[in-house]
């Protein structure tokens, strides 16, 4: 990406920091997330215009608390601190941060004080502007050149400048929607402070990954494991787009799809783009393994081993490849690498981030690696795929083995079809499919007694789901209306021989977790 101005972020953990990335990147600055310990050399040879230090859980009262690499504040770049980064920009500078007893989460008001670089234009003095707060410690005495732009009730160091050598801190987080003019104020130090153009588009990404893709491939062999979801359809057509017959794809039809959706993807494939497919039907294999299995994530494991056999399989018929090409995206990347460990590793075990068993004798090509969901489906619609694809919405490696909770049987599976397919035709129908993240039904592993007409019925009980969200990074409820609900369960009821109660969840995904499943 070295053909676009970029700025890097530094991560001290913080739950939001990838929303700093997300707001950064709406503005046409390229940036990445690099963990709080990067090697200065690293980021010397990144060439950033400026630096930010992301907030995050620990405390910089702690002895062994992460800091910024000590060099960062000698490169002569802007940098901006926010929330833990404002704390250890001022402890390494040489101020003083404390813990205290008025601590402030969530929204609060700031006082305007003074005016700086990073207001210019947003926040006059004189003002009240509401953030987001969500801190314990407190700033308590300014490094040298710095002064107080702006104060809140918990914080006497809300906002802080040393505007000589563009040094920002901010105790509230810009990043998030609570802040209103949080991403006005990350555009002043991107596009103001830091002198970045904003040149970063999707049809330059696209020129750029074709020219590294046929650089690091050459004239070598690559297969794509192909889903049919958003990830591995975009990376498919672009590396097609760069290398032509030299890709084959391998779609593994494991009997877990929704209604109707492995002949869209041998259509679409094959018909649209002209690209080699090889499409192996193993439904009956995987249903007969998954037989009587319950437990959710020995599910998800005997799918992802009878995947890669089947794969590989598929693979030697080819005669091997040089190159495996799959989906990976930046929220993959950044953690596999996060410093707070984390689960990661365990939710992310669909994608190999880090790089393949050593059995496989191939090369990864991840050309989606630097984007996010959103991202991926811009390029999608820069590179012509149909928007019944980039607009799908996420469906997790499982499919529907993780829909059906319990054991799984062709007869539940079926159920499950009939009744997912018509909730998503209603959606559709109202116009609200591109409103909402991700919509499903759910078969529940419950039977209830039900009267229809003149009798009893002793049948399955469905539930449905609908979430908004941006990244999938946390979710909401999709308030749909009475009458919708009323409708779609009226028509599940009556058109699905087998289940006869249908109830919506309710639930929302809160901040920090990754799939949502």
């Amino acid at each position: 990406m070295a053909e676009f101005d970029r700025v890097l972020i530094l991560d001290f953990g913080s739950q939001v920091t990838q929303l700093i990335a997300r707001r950064v990147r709406e503005s046409g600055v390229y940036c990445e997330i690099w963990p709080f310990n990067a090697p200065l050399e690293r980021i010397r040879a990144f060439a950033p215009r400026g630096i930010i230090l992301s907030g995050g859980p620990a405390s910089v009262t702690e002895g062994d608390s992460p800091r910024a690499p000590e060099g960062v504040f000698g490169l002569g770049l802007p940098v901006l601190g926010i929330c833990y980064g404002e704390q250890t920009m001022c402890a390494q500078l040489g101020g003083t941060v404390e813990g205290s007893d008025h601590r402030e989460f969530g929204r609060a008001e700031v006082a305007v004080n003074a005016p700086c670089g990073l207001f210019q234009g947003v926040w006059a003095p004189g003002a009240h502007e509401q953030v987001w707060m969500s801190h314990g410690d407190r700033v308590t005495a300014l490094p040298s050149g710095f002064k107080v732009v702006a104060t809140s009730e918990g914080a006497p160091f809300a906002a802080i400048a040393d505007d000589t050598r563009h040094f920002y801190g901010v105790q509230f987080h810009p990043e998030v929607v609570h802040t209103p003019n949080g991403a006005a104020l990350l555009r002043n130090f991107t596009h103001v402070l830091c002198g970045c153009q904003g040149s970063w588009t999707m049809a330059g990404f696209r020129a750029a990954q074709i020219a590294s893709i046929r650089a690091q491939v050459g004239q070598g062999k690559v297969i794509c494991g192909l889903s049919g979801g958003v990830d591995s359809s975009v990376a498919a057509v672009l590396i097609h787009e760069a290398i032509g017959e030299q890709l084959t794809c391998i779609f593994v039809d494991h009997g877990l799809l929704r209604q109707g959706e492995a002949e869209e993807v041998v259509r679409t494939f094959r018909d649209l783009f002209n690209i080699r497919l090889v499409h192996r039907d193993a439904s009956e294999l995987f249903l007969s393994a998954l037989e009587g299995i319950a437990d959710p994530e020995q599910k998800r494991k005997t799918i992802g081993r009878l995947f890669i056999e089947v794969f590989e399989e598929e693979a030697k018929k080819l005669g091997g490849a040089d190159f495996l090409a799959q989906g990976t995206l930046y929220p993959d990347v950044i953690e596999s690498v996060s410093f707070t460990g984390g689960p990661s590793a365990t939710i992310k075990s669909h994608h190999n981030v880090g790089g393949l068993p050593e059995r496989m004798r191939m090369q990864l090509v991840e050309p989606l690696r630097e984007l996010f969901k959103d991202e991926v489906r811009a390029l999608g619609r820069e590179l012509g795929v149909p928007a019944s694809i980039v607009g799908r919405h996420p469906f997790p490696g499982p499919g529907l083995a993780i829909r059906v909770p319990g054991a799984i049987s062709r007869d539940k599976l079926a159920l499950l079809r009939k009744a997912d397919a018509i909730y998503l035709e209603e959606i559709r129908a109202a116009g609200l499919y591109d409103k909402i993240w991700q919509a499903f039904a759910v078969l529940l592993p419950v039977r209830t007694v039900g009267v229809m007409g003149d009798g009893r019925t002793y049948d399955h009980a469905c539930a449905l789901r609908a979430v908004t969200s941006t990244d999938g990074m946390t979710a909401d409820v999709y308030p749909f209306s009475m009458d919708f609900l009323t409708r779609v369960a009226g028509r599940i009821v009556n058109e699905v021989r087998g289940i006869n109660r249908v109830t919506y969840d309710i639930t929302s995904k809160p901040p920090g977790t990754i799939e949502w499943e």
